[in-house]
């Protein structure tokens, strides 16, 4: 198995030091091998899209520029 640094804010370390009872590797090593499988799906998904990234730029762009709309009223 790899070992891995990470770095996490003072306040965040402080929660997890009251907390002493988890096995905070075992929480992270968790929560990246749900991001993984989340990752998986997305590929999974989008292999036969014919959407280009100016395509999503565009959709991004439009959508931003309807709620700025929807919300100023």
């Amino acid at each position: 198995m790899v070992n891995m640094t990470l770095s996490i804010p003072e306040e965040l370390y402080k929660e997890m030091i009251a907390h002493s009872e988890l096995k905070w590797s075992d929480v992270a090593r968790q929560a990246f091998e749900k991001k993984i499988r989340e990752l998986h799906w997305m590929d999974e998904v989008l292999k036969n899209s014919k959407m280009t990234e100016e395509d999503a730029e565009r959709i991004g762009h439009d959508v931003k520029a309807k709620m700025r709309k929807r919300f100023s009223k």
